[in-house]
């Protein structure tokens, strides 16, 4: 049998070794980067808010942000909660579909969108508080304990009496990080509900469809102690690839309430362009 050179087996050893370690370098192991913005701030004071936008670029495995530790600090869900909740309602059958009717109670509300019958889809797009109420109390706290903890949707404070009011007032909080994560295990098929209430939520949350892209979104508004408190969190898919996006933000002094509400929107889309990643 011929031996193998010293030289030949030295270059092998070092030429599997390089390989290697660029197999890990790029592994769904390797560390996620924080990139800071500075451009996002120059966003938010243009629209006279504060708070930080938050988006991850999957594909680089990077965040970025203009405030990472605003980022990191808990907010209540507001109607962000509607993409769980809309999930639970289908998988314990609360809605059978995302034509379920959730009907009108003849009473006035805080939107005339809210003042008629409306589909699970409907009330997702014109964000219908009593309708998803309705869906909280039929799930029950027991359901609803047990869903998000199965989900792994952590930070949720609620009893029997707040279960129809706990991600609008009160103790609950989440991240934007928990935000992107939530939405890349719904995203990349990772939480553990079927496939039909996987596809109907995905398209529940389409909010723009065009040549170049696809978002999935939720806004939420909350009230604490005077301020209002904005979210807008979901993912474009651009050419296939993903990106994330978790935005909250606050109004300054002044600002009008009704501007505030579009800034959320707004902020997203210009970081987005200021990336590169939207024309």
């Amino acid at each position: 049998m011929k031996r193998i050179p010293v030289f030949l087996t030295l270059f092998l050893l070092i030429n599997l070794n390089i390989n290697c370690q660029t197999k890990n370098k790029h592994s769904k192991n390797s560390p996620e980067k924080e990139v800071v913005v500075p451009e996002f701030n120059k966003i938010l004071d243009r629209l006279k808010v504060k708070g930080a936008i938050l988006i991850y670029d999957v594909a680089s495995k990077t965040y970025y942000s203009n405030d990472f530790s605003w980022a990191k600090t808990g907010f209540i869900p507001a109607s962000t909660f509607k993409i769980p909740n809309s999930i639970i309602a289908l998988e314990t059958g609360v809605a059978k579909n995302d034509s379920t009717i959730f009907k009108w109670d003849g009473e006035k509300k805080w939107s005339k969108n809210w003042e008629k019958d409306l589909t699970l889809k409907e009330a997702y797009h014109v964000s219908c508080v009593p309708c998803y109420q309705e869906i909280a109390r039929k799930i029950g706290y027991e359901g609803m304990k047990t869903y998000l903890k199965k989900l792994n949707y952590t930070g949720m404070v609620f009893d029997n009496n707040t279960i129809d009011n706990f991600w609008l007032e009160g103790d609950s909080k989440i991240t934007q990080f928990q935000q992107i994560a939530f939405l890349k295990r719904l995203h990349f098929s990772e939480l553990p509900i079927s496939k039909r209430t996987e596809s109907i939520v995905k398209n529940i949350m389409i909010m723009e469809q065009t040549n170049d892209y696809v978002l999935r979104a939720k806004t939420g508004l909350s009230v604490k102690n005077g301020v209002d408190n904005g979210w807008y969190v979901g993912y474009f898919v651009v050419k296939n690839k993903v990106y994330f996006f978790a935005t909250n933000l606050e109004p300054k002094k002044g600002t009008n309430r009704d501007e505030f509400i579009l800034t959320r929107l707004n902020a997203t889309k210009a970081a987005f362009q200021n990336l590169k990643i939207l024309n």
